[in-house]
């Protein structure tokens, strides 16, 4: 999973930002380098839309090819590059094409960002005295 940074959602929530042009849209070499080569199965991205094509060439080449990916994700600045679990919820809608998720970044201990474990009423998981690992043999992860 990879999502693109490009600071664009620090202006939110200006509707300006909806037309303001050039956005930082991510290329189509990107996508296929992403996709193809690192084997990645989601990207996500601050801007509304993939690219800035006029037609939309990464947004179609990825969905031509059973990709999907998260547009308009905010607070990517709060994220460590590297080292974060994302755990991701979204509603399904009958009859739609699509929908809001949320997306929460799990950092590595002592992340200058969010909460943890039972810091607030929304965070009540108790910390587990050991991490968990693959088990190759079971094909999950356990205790």
């Amino acid at each position: 999973m990879v999502f693109v940074r490009s600071g664009w959602s620090k202006a939110w929530p200006d509707a300006a930002l909806a037309s303001r042009r050039p956005f930082p849209g991510v290329s189509l070499a990107a996508l296929r380098l992403l996709h193809e080569e690192r084997h990645i199965l989601f990207h996500g991205h601050e801007p509304l839309d993939t690219d800035t094509t006029a037609t939309l060439e990464g947004e179609d080449w990825l969905l031509n090819r059973g990709y999907t990916q998260a547009e308009g994700v905010a607070n990517l600045d709060q994220v460590p590059e590297t080292g974060a679990l994302v755990a991701m919820g979204f509603p399904r809608f009958r009859g739609g094409t699509g929908g809001y998720a949320r997306f929460i970044a799990i950092c590595p201990p002592g992340w200058k960002y969010g909460v943890s474990v039972g810091q607030v009423p929304e965070s009540p998981l108790a910390k587990a005295a050991t991490p968990l690992r693959w088990d190759a043999t079971k094909g999950m992860r356990v205790r």
